[in-house]
């Protein structure tokens, strides 16, 4: 009773937002990117309490953790998201009927956007921000590895709510139990659209346990083939940028595809992963061309379970291809449809890929670290969606807007 009592004042917050100007919005997303630069240092120190609880080892310390620098990019993106036009309102569609009655199609939000996620604070600030801006009001269910730093920020969103004259039900952090989890799944009329962020297990959950639509985000099984044309100084460098600039992320790298004719090029393509202490996990081909040059204690055998595995840690999988039809096909079998990468110089091959590649980010001689709502000047994202409908890859202010039809006349009927 008490998660409904909480999820009916959050309705109630989410329609008094459609009275609320863009600019006070705007104003209150400034007010608290603010708020987050001067409680900084308390938002670290929450967040090390949890941190302390978790094992560095664990593949989501790194998600978990914040930093300064991390700090200064979350305030950096709600400042983005704050200075973005309102995606609310805009005409889609207007016409005039043939009796005279005007017909337009606008922009407007869902109502309320219910977010499941794990050990990944920084959610909490962008899922706020982007749900704010596009008249939303949220729930957010994080876990218990990030209890302490999400109670911080709400507290602080609360803060900067309260002073703007905006109801703090705008946003809702619920317990960390799986009983508030299993009471949003059935939140028919208290919440319109579930949204999880976090590992496959996670997202196959809420799919399989929510009776409230979902949109199905983050999980990234994503690779990069080396076709026989590409270029190997452009090659070394993003495959080592997509493993290692963070590998605990989405959009990282899991498995290097090398076409058979450019084995010989592989111990230069992955020289510098040594250096990070990446994990190779070699097939039968590529042992061979790569055992003499890469650390003994770094250099594995793959077995089946090495591909189609999101790693999200500082390990990697490399398969040999006889050409790109194969690699098409290794991709086919074990994509998660993510982010998916081609080294090439030949326009034709990287024009195919491009066609044939069933995934919500293709790059050709790009790292797929770029996958991000910032990079791809969103201002921030509430997840990258992998699936087709409504929204795919990153999704930000547009993609937390439905519509619907306005129709005014002057007294118009219909024939019988």
């Amino acid at each position: 009773m008490e998660t409904k009592n909480k999820l009916q004042k959050v309705l109630e917050a989410s329609r008094n937002l459609n009275l609320v100007p863009d600019e006070k919005i705007r104003q209150v997303l400034i007010d608290l990117a603010g708020e987050a630069e001067k409680q900084a240092d308390f938002i670290l120190s929450e967040n090390e309490k949890d941190l302390d609880r978790m094992a560095p080892a664990d593949p989501k310390y790194d998600r978990l953790k914040l930093t300064p620098e991390r700090i200064k990019g979350i305030v950096g993106d709600i400042r983005n998201v704050a200075n973005f036009e309102s995606p609310v309102g805009k005409v889609l569609s207007e016409k005039e009927h043939q009796n005279g009655m005007s017909i337009k199609k606008i922009t407007v939000p869902f109502g309320v956007i219910g977010i499941i996620y794990e050990a990944r604070p920084n959610v909490t600030f962008d899922v706020f921000a982007l749900c704010l801006k596009s008249g939303n009001a949220c729930v957010l269910k994080g876990g218990s590895d990030a209890i302490y730093s999400n109670q911080a920020i709400v507290s602080i969103i609360h803060s900067v709510l309260e002073k703007s004259g905006i109801d703090k039900n705008t946003v809702c952090l619920l317990g960390a139990g799986r009983e508030e989890a299993q009471f949003m799944f059935n939140a028919h009329g208290l919440i319109d659209l579930i949204i999880p962020r976090g590992s496959q297990g996670l997202i196959d959950f809420v799919r399989k346990n929510s009776t409230i639509p979902v949109i199905e985000t983050g999980a990234g099984i994503c690779h990069t083939y080396f076709e026989k044309s590409g270029d190997t100084a452009k090659g070394k460098e993003i495959i080592y940028n997509a493993k290692t600039r963070r590998p605990s992320v989405c959009n990282a790298l899991d498995c290097l595809i090398v076409d058979e004719s450019r084995l010989t090029d592989l111990p230069e393509l992955t020289s510098k992963l040594a250096g990070d202490n990446v994990v190779i996990y070699a097939d039968e081909k590529s042992f061979p061309a790569i055992k003499d040059f890469y650390p003994k204690e770094l250099l594995k055998p793959a077995t089946e379970e090495s591909f189609g595995t999101e790693f999200l840690s500082l390990k990697m999988a490399v398969k040999t291809v006889g050409g790109f039809d194969e690699a098409l096909e290794h991709i086919v079998r074990y994509s998660s449809k993510h982010s998916e990468a081609i080294i090439t110089e030949d326009a034709e091959k990287s024009n195919l890929f491009e066609k044939l590649v069933d995934a919500a980010s293709v790059y050709t001689n790009v790292s797929t670290a770029f996958t991000d709502g910032a990079q791809f000047g969103l201002g921030a994202e509430i997840g990258i969606s992998t699936q087709k409908l409504h929204a795919r890859g990153p999704m930000a202010l547009e993609e937390l807007t439905s519509y619907k039809w306005l129709i005014e006349g002057e007294g118009q009927i219909r024939p019988k």
